[in-house]
């Protein structure tokens, strides 16, 4: 017998034979979820935005986070962010249309982000207000590794896009077609376990700043 057989076995014997109604179960789940209120934990706001914006500021999660009326002030904040921390005006900036869009005079910009990268400007596709944490879809305008080789990661996340729970965000998507990726972040880490770090330099930005916007410019 195997060391993995033996401990399995104690497992077992620890456990008895115990046997179990799969239906029981089922109602037992179902009487869970007809009351969420009572099993999911209390948001730190009543608004979504700011209960998203107190969970990311908070020790755990350890990122910093304002809030703007339209993505056309972006390029500001951007700025802003670059002079309290000393750093050049020259960023990566995903190759998203709304990013594109906006006016980034004054910047040196360019769109491959090289390990160690010091700042890159990405979006996300949802917010969760439970975790703080923030979705990515992998896809042509938003290549997953921008997620994780920057030293300073600002991310853009639109309020409407906020969501209350983790599972909030499975509803939302349920029917979708599912992108190759679905990235869940929450926080910075400059020490993110990634397959392969080795040999691409990815460890996860060790500062997260989240602009959330109110509005996008009309097109």
């Amino acid at each position: 017998m195997s060391a993995r057989e033996a401990i399995l076995n104690a497992v077992r014997g620890g456990l008895g034979h115990r046997t179990v109604d799969p239906a029981a179960r089922r109602r037992e789940a179902d009487a869970l979820l007809e009351d969420l209120p009572a099993i999911r934990p209390g948001l730190l706001a009543d608004d979504l935005v700011e209960a998203f914006i107190a969970r990311l500021v908070t020790p755990k999660v350890a990122a910093t986070a304002e809030r703007i009326a339209d993505a056309r002030e972006l390029p500001a904040a951007v700025a802003r962010y670059l002079e309290a921390r000393g750093l050049p005006a020259a960023i990566a900036l995903q190759p998203a249309a709304v990013l594109q869009a906006l006016d980034w005079s004054g910047f040196e910009l360019h769109e491959r982000v090289a390990p160690d990268e010091t700042l890159a400007v990405g979006c996300a596709r949802w917010g969760i207000a439970e975790t703080g944490s923030l979705v990515f879809h992998s896809d042509a305008e938003t290549p997953i590794l921008a997620n994780f080789l920057p030293l300073h990661h600002l991310v853009m996340v639109r309020a409407s896009t906020v969501l209350a729970y983790l599972d909030d965000y499975a509803t939302a998507t349920a029917g979708q077609r599912p992108p190759r990726n679905v990235n869940i972040i929450t926080g910075a880490s400059g020490t993110t376990d990634i397959e392969g770090s080795l040999v691409l330099g990815a460890h996860g930005p060790r500062y997260l700043h989240v602009v959330v916007v109110e509005d996008l410019p009309a097109a």
